[in-house]
């Protein structure tokens, strides 16, 4: 066994429009296609050989942690089933079954339900930390659709695809979802158009971090069932991606905010529960002090949402929120990047 540690970071991501598309069965059947950005927050994960023949899990923002034998299959544990997921696949696909005696450590600067694809980019982090512990040889395409196949194959978990693309590629991306492939497009604007986009973007977390599964269930369900509706919804916010796609090459930013405010229209018919009288309720907040459009981030029911504002207006707009006393939320900034996952080596 080496004797360095491994560490890796992976960045959470805005889902500016498309988000849904990118879930079976509609991304199979239909194609799928999201606009997303990565931000200055990051999912962390470290491993750490050991001489004792024991595998340690540790999920440090939580201060969840067990510790038992080595195996080269481990049992699901409560709040670490991220961690096992990740060893599990790791030790059967890429070290010939023989188990690995580790402690395995991640922290999120994003709570889990955010809505900012936190446990997709803890799985990220920990494949580009093992892929760094073991000197695996995989691609960036390789390490999203590993991180994939963990979450929705091996660990049951419902949900789409871009979110372990977003951590993994980084930056601002156009993302088109197949049955039997996906494609990142990397839109190359200026820095100017950048520095708007952030000083326009308002980020606001409700504080009440939101159960997804339900809601990516039902919209799935949907599907499945021809739902006319909620399939009209998921038409109507795939050309929406478009749209924003096209307004932010053009850096057409009344465009963008129109398509915001249509694609968040339509979200709503996808699923019950994407949106709330709590998150009704801000969005009037935030719309009545000046923002353009606004949305939640992710499946929807809580999380963080976020607004888009001229950027004169966006203290009026911030300062709104922060008096909203509905919940405990919190007011944040924005800042972009264009950095994937990276890993690294920490000499023992």
């Amino acid at each position: 066994m080496t004797r360095f540690i491994a560490r890796s970071r992976a960045p959470l991501r805005l889902g500016l429009g498309g988000g849904g598309t990118d879930v079976p069965p509609y991304s199979d059947r239909f194609g799928g296609l999201a606009l997303n950005v990565t931000i200055e927050k990051f999912a962390y994960a470290s491993i750490s050989p050991r001489d004792d023949a024991k595998v340690e899990l540790v999920a440090a923002d939580t201060d969840t942690r067990w510790i038992g034998s080595v195996s080269p299959v481990l049992e699901v544990q409560n709040g670490l089933g991220l961690h096992v997921g990740v060893y599990n696949r790791i030790v059967r696909d890429f070290h010939g079954g023989h188990p690995l005696a580790v402690t395995i450590t991640t922290c999120s600067e994003a709570p889990p339900g955010s809505g900012l694809g936190s446990s997709s980019t803890i799985v990220v982090a920990l494949v580009r930390a093992f892929s760094e512990l073991l000197s695996l040889p995989l691609g960036e395409y390789d390490i999203a659709h590993l991180a994939h196949d963990i979450e929705r194959q091996d660990l049951g978990l419902a949900g789409g695809k871009q979110d372990q693309y977003a951590a993994t590629f980084g930056g601002l991306n156009f993302m088109e979802f197949y049955g039997d492939r996906v494609i990142v497009n990397p839109l190359r604007i200026k820095q100017e158009i950048k520095a708007e986009m952030e000083a326009s973007l308002v980020l606001y977390y409700t504080g009440v971090s939101r159960e997804s599964a339900n809601i990516i269930k039902e919209q799935s369900s949907n599907v499945t069932e021809g739902v006319v509706d909620s399939l009209a919804a998921l038409h109507e916010v795939k050309d929406e991606a478009i749209r924003m796609k096209e307004a932010v090459l053009r850096a057409d930013f009344d465009a963008f905010a129109a398509s915001m405010r249509d694609a968040w229209e339509s979200k709503k018919r996808m699923a019950k529960n994407i949106s709330n009288p709590m998150i009704d309720d801000l969005y009037r907040v935030a719309v009545r002090a000046g923002a353009k459009a606004g949305k939640v981030s992710g499946a929807g029911g809580g999380g963080f949402m976020m607004f888009f504002v001229d950027p004169v207006e966006r203290p009026a707009v911030m300062r709104a929120l922060d008096a909203y006393n509905g919940t405990n939320g919190q007011v944040l900034n924005c800042t972009f990047t264009d950095i994937g996952a990276q890993s690294w080596r920490k000499n023992q």
